[in-house]
């Protein structure tokens, strides 16, 4: 996601998501995202046919122009709520509220930061802080953001074992689930997850992914366990602000999804 620049880290948290992971691991990848971001720019992929767009955003867009985004295509965000236990994004009223107001779905997301609390303990902040959920039509189920860590090169997993950052993972989404009556969307990306996780499968078949992988055609090869994608965070510019994101669906299902259907 777009860099946060209120976050207590951010001289050095990039949070676009795919681009927060270490310079010595990712210099090859960001370096050909950087190629195909010309082309990015001029329009969604060809996946976007018929599919909802959508984009997310953090305290880095600051106020948002509402009207003007949901005329521009948008058709849902995901807005960063907080991060880690102490972290909060000071514009997530505006533009949470806001979405909301002029008839965008929106949901919250949270910046998983596991080197720093127990993943049931985030989750708590992260539901008391804007991560909640109801089946009104308009909220869409609380996402958890887990990547490479962006503060500490030499910490690219946190400092977690494959077991450990399983079992985090699973506590921050069994204590979303115990509070708010939804699983958490999980945002990664495939190296993350098969490096990081080990390949864990435990989780593609209760837990919607959003898929990060910025390429004009496709998500590539999907982390293990998952069969499809629900969203896929494509770019991280284009016509809305922040990252520009897909719906996997019509627009009746991103209504049912929203709904707990």
């Amino acid at each position: 996601m777009a860099r946060d620049h209120s976050s207590p880290h951010r001289r050095h948290h990039r949070h676009t998501r795919t681009r927060t992971r270490t310079r010595s691991a990712c210099a090859v990848a960001l370096a050909a995202a950087g190629a195909l971001l010309a082309t990015l720019l001029d329009g969604p992929p060809a996946a976007a046919a018929e599919r909802p767009m959508g984009h997310d955003v953090s305290s880095h867009q600051r106020t948002v122009d509402w009207a003007r985004t949901k005329a521009a295509g948008a058709r849902f965000v995901y807005v960063k709520a907080t991060e880690s236990t102490g972290y909060r994004n000071p514009y997530f009223a505006q533009q949470y509220d806001g979405a909301g107001d002029v008839g965008l779905l929106r949901g919250a997301y949270h910046f998983a930061l596991p080197d720093q609390g127990p993943g049931k303990a985030q989750a708590a902040f992260f539901v008391r802080n804007g991560g909640g959920w109801s089946a009104d039509g308009g909220t869409l189920p609380p996402a958890l953001d887990i990547e490479y860590n962006p503060y500490d090169a030499h910490r690219r997993c946190y400092g977690l074992s494959r077991a450990a950052t399983v079992a985090w993972i699973r506590a921050f989404s069994d204590e979303v689930l115990r509070l708010t009556g939804r699983r958490p969307v999980i945002y990664t990306t495939t190296h993350w997850w098969n490096t990081c996780t080990g390949g864990s499968p435990d989780f593609a078949a209760d837990h919607a992914l959003w898929i990060a992988r910025y390429h004009p055609s496709d998500t590539g090869a999907l982390p293990a366990g998952w069969a499809s994608w629900t969203f896929w965070q494509y770019a991280d510019g284009g016509s809305l602000p922040g990252d520009q994101n897909l719906f996997n669906g019509s627009a009746e299902g991103l209504a049912r999804f929203a709904k707990g259907a």
